[in-house]
């Protein structure tokens, strides 16, 4: 299912643990890392597909996890033409995301990589959460930073003067501003 512009539905799925640290997962047989993601089906909401593709690629269920927050809307990324396969160039450009920030409550033996027949995941760690900037194949790097900042505004750390202060990498996208406390997630309703 192509929108009129050639990309393609789907939801990016950025999960944090209890230190607001980042789930990576590893492609199967490839040396590439990744958030979770996937296409979103005909009928489904956004937010339907992140749960199917939640449990698909991690194993984990609607009860691990929280949503703290999503990006307002859909962020594109262009598939350069050596990715895409031959039968739908000239159709696909690429993928177009709403990103889900989600907390997990679960625990880490929660998640399974073989949940589904095909999984996309054969390794996974935790990462500080702009460490991901650095490693992400190039032509997702511009999404990855934009969801990654529209997000972070979920996180906040503590300064000594008891003010919040926002995260952010640098110029650079490649650093995070340390703290020696532990960020906290706001707290926002969501129905």
């Amino acid at each position: 299912m192509l929108d009129r512009e050639g990309f393609r539905p789907n939801v990016g799925i950025i999960l944090l643990n209890a230190n607001n640290q980042v789930w990576w997962g590893k492609r199967v047989r490839e040396h590439s890392w990744q958030f979770p993601q996937g296409g979103i089906k005909y009928g489904e909401s956004p937010e339907q597909a992140m749960f199917r593709e939640l449990e698909e690629e991690t194993g984990l269920l609607p009860e691990h996890v929280k949503i703290i927050g999503r990006t307002r809307d859909w962020l594109r990324y262009e598939v350069p033409d050596h990715f895409i396969k031959r039968e739908i160039r000239g159709h696909y450009r690429g993928q177009k995301q709403i990103w889900f920030l989600l907390r997990m409550i679960g625990r880490d033996c929660d998640v399974n990589l073989r949940a589904s027949n095909h999984p996309e995941f054969d390794a996974w760690r935790w990462h500080e959460y702009w460490v991901p900037l650095d490693v992400v194949i190039e032509f997702k790097r511009g999404v990855y930073q934009l969801a990654l900042q529209e997000l972070s505004r979920y996180i906040h750390r503590n300064d000594n003067t008891g003010n919040a202060r926002h995260r952010s990498p640098r110029h650079s996208g490649k650093s995070v501003e340390k703290s020696p406390e532990q960020p906290k997630i706001e707290q926002e309703e969501h129905k």
